[in-house]
Parts: C-alpha cells; structure tokens; sequence
C-alpha cells in the first residue's frame, strides 16, 4: 500500500498534467457554494473519480470535482464540493484533498462551508469568519505514524486561521458595504442535525456556529504550513433556536440567495491573499 504522501504526489501530478496554470491557492466550495466555480476563466474540471485515491462527494450539494481556472488573473485550484466523515470516509480520506493541494504547491488555502448559526447575533445568510474551531469528530486526520515530509508530529494550532487574512477579509467586505461576522465553528460527526440540548452544550462551550466539516481539512493543512481563511455561510438557525424543523434543502436554498456577495467576497479576496504570498 503506498503511503499518503505518494498517493497525494501522483493526485497532484495527475492534475497538473491536465492544465498549464499552477494555483498558489486552493479553494473549498461547501453545500450550496459551488456556483463561483462555474464563472472561472481557461477552466480545466476534473471529475474527482479520475484523480487518483481522491475521495468523491456524495451529499447533495456537492459537485464532486475540481476546477482549475483563474478569477480575473490569478490561477486557482477549486473544490467543488468535499467529503465527510459522515460519508464513511476516514479523517485521512477527509483530509487527503488538502495534501494533494499542498502537493500541487498550493500554500493558502479558503475553505466555505454551510453552517448552523448558534450565536444569537446571527441571522439565516449571515456570512461568518471562522476564528477558531472546537474538534468534536472525534478523530483527527494526523492520527498514526507521522510522515515528516508534510510536516511536525505535534503541529500548533494557536493561529489555525490566519489573523492577517481574517483582518483582510473584513477590510474586503467593509468596501462591499457586507456585514462580516466572527465566530467560533464546532464541528460534529453528523449525519442528523442536532439535538436543542446539543446546541445548548454548543453554546456553553463557546461555540458560535455548528457544522460537519472544515475541521481536518484546516489540521492538515496547517500540518504542512499551508496558511487557511476559512468562511461559513449560516443557512440555518440550529436547532431549538427557531420552533422548525432542519432540512437540507434549506441549507441549499440559503446557499443560493447569499451566493452573489459570497462571490463577491471571495473576488476580492483572492488578490490580496496572492499578494501576500508574493510578499
């Protein structure tokens, strides 16, 4: 069996032999966010089931493929939809897109998901920078052997996400006229919503927001120094917070309204953080 560090070299090459752009950055496009990928210029998509050992979406939501195009001038590497635990996949599955990103030579990465909004503040398409995270999956992506290649055995996590893009982000925004919230994301195993006493011990233990994912992707890519901005787009008021049930669709019709200034957001980040790789 080759080891992840092979596996996610010959992804990577895979990839790069299909396009002449090479991306710095590296985007995920959660539930319902998808659409940014469809506007990229000298677009090449790849299905993920014809990129070696990569995992492939099945949630509703998820294209399943990534794109590698330029927004305006700048080359980058998209996402269009990622895999979960959830879906049977291991943490390292989770986590293997980030590694072949980190492979392609991509060093920053935006991860967007759909999020349930726990802080009261927020409001059903309130997008929301993530600030830190609390890891209630249950595993992690760096468990078992460390491979020195991608990087330390006991990575620190004190800036998972990057303070200055964070400052970046609400600088963007703020010429946008959007309103940016900050917050802190929990991520659970899933696949069933949570309970109303769930989301109240969410909220005790500082919580803000309440999802699925992101979490491994961020560990991983911080394993290899790979520097992370990290977005949700609150779809849903979780659960005992609004007397309705959750539904999915939901999650995907709030995506789609939110879609053109998330968009916009997202373009005008994209130079700056290129910037800051040059500098």
């Amino acid at each position: 069996m080759d080891d992840q560090f092979t596996l996610a070299e010959t992804a990577a090459q895979s990839v790069l032999q299909r396009t002449t752009l090479r991306p710095r950055i590296g985007l995920v496009l959660g539930s319902g966010l998808g659409g940014f990928a469809d506007s990229l210029t000298d677009a090449t998509r790849i299905p993920y089931a014809e990129i070696p050992a990569f995992p492939r979406s099945t949630a509703i939501g998820h294209a399943g493929q990534m794109v590698i195009g330029k927004a305006g001038a700048i080359p980058v590497a998209v996402m269009q939809g990622r895999v979960h635990l959830y879906e049977g996949y291991s943490a390292q599955q989770v986590a293997f897109p980030m590694r072949v990103f980190g492979r392609m030579g991509i060093r920053a990465v935006i991860l967007t998901n759909a999020a349930g909004g726990i802080n009261l503040s927020y409001q059903q398409g309130a997008l929301v920078l993530i600030r830190d995270h609390i890891n209630l999956q249950g595993a992690n992506p760096l468990t078992g052997p460390n491979d020195d290649r991608f990087g330390v055995r006991f990575p620190d996590m004190t800036q998972a996400y990057a303070r200055s893009y964070r400052e970046l982000a609400r600088e963007e925004a703020g010429k946008l006229g959007m309103t940016l919230h900050e917050g802190v994301y929990a991520a659970l195993l899933g696949p069933s919503y949570e309970t109303p006493a769930e989301i109240n011990y969410l909220r005790t233990i500082g919580a803000d927001l309440v999802g699925m994912s992101t979490v491994f992707e961020v560990i991983a890519a911080r394993h290899m120094g790979t520097k992370v901005l990290a977005i949700s787009c609150v779809t849903n008021m979780a659960a005992g917070i609004v007397d309705q049930p959750l539904s999915h669709q939901e999650v995907m019709e709030t995506g789609e309204r939110v879609k053109t200034s998330f968009e916009a957001l997202l373009r005008a980040m994209l130079p700056r953080v290129q910037k800051d790789m040059a500098s």
